[in-house]
Order: C-alpha cells, then structure tokens, then sequence
C-alpha cells in the first residue's frame, strides 16, 4: 500500500495521510480521463500547485514524476465530483487528493468566488 517517493529539491516526500488520500481518489470512479491526482494543491494566479502522483506524462527525465511539485496551466473549469474537486485546463484534468495545510482551501475557495462573482458562497463550478 505504501509506495517509495524519490525525494530532491523539487519534489515533496508524502506522508501516510497524502497516499491514502491519493488511492482513495484512484479508486474513485471518474467520468473521463484524469491526467494526474496533486496533493498539497494551492491555487495561485488561477493554476492550481501542488504534489503530483500517477501522471500521464512523466518523461525520460522524470519530469511530473510521483512526488515532484508541479503546476498546472491555466484552470479553465473546476468541478466537484464525488468527494473530490476535479480541475481542467487546456488539456489535462486533476483530481485534488488533499489541500495545503493553512492556505490551500482558502486560495480555492477565492478562485470559485472569484469565477462566479459571489462573496458568500462559492460555486462547485468555474465555466
């Protein structure tokens, strides 16, 4: 159940909680494709950051490798989707396991707002 995570200055070791959040989201029946599940993910000039894991990309560098910290292009619709937010840019989809301690919810939450237009409530969707 547990999987080795290579760790370098890029990249961000999961604890138990992030990779049972993870399998639980791979678990997960999803409509379509899923490009990646993050961890940690906060939303920073409308791209979401976070710890990648099951990547459809990874290359012969290991770029988008388990672990590594990555950021998304532009999120262009956000959707919750069973128990999970399920973001999509230009051309891949992520689900987001787990939020950044403190900060990662709060910086979502603004950017559904922010979408919507709403203080009070935010929507579930970003068109």
């Amino acid at each position: 159940m547990h999987k080795d995570i290579n760790t370098e200055w890029h990249s961000k070791r999961l604890s138990d909680f992030h990779i049972k959040r993870i399998i639980r989201a791979q678990r997960y029946m999803h409509d379509a494709s899923i490009t990646a599940y993050l961890s940690d993910v906060f939303i920073a000039d409308g791209t979401a950051v976070g710890v990648t894991y099951g990547h459809q990309q990874v290359d012969q560098f290991g770029r988008f490798a388990d672990g590594h910290i990555m950021r998304t292009s532009h999120i262009r619709f956000a959707a919750k989707i069973g128990p999970f937010w399920v973001l999509t840019t230009m051309n891949s989809r992520y689900v987001i396991a787990s939020f950044k301690r403190g900060d990662g919810r709060a910086s979502f939450h603004n950017l559904l707002r922010s979408a919507v237009g709403e203080v009070d409530v935010p929507s579930p969707v970003i068109h």
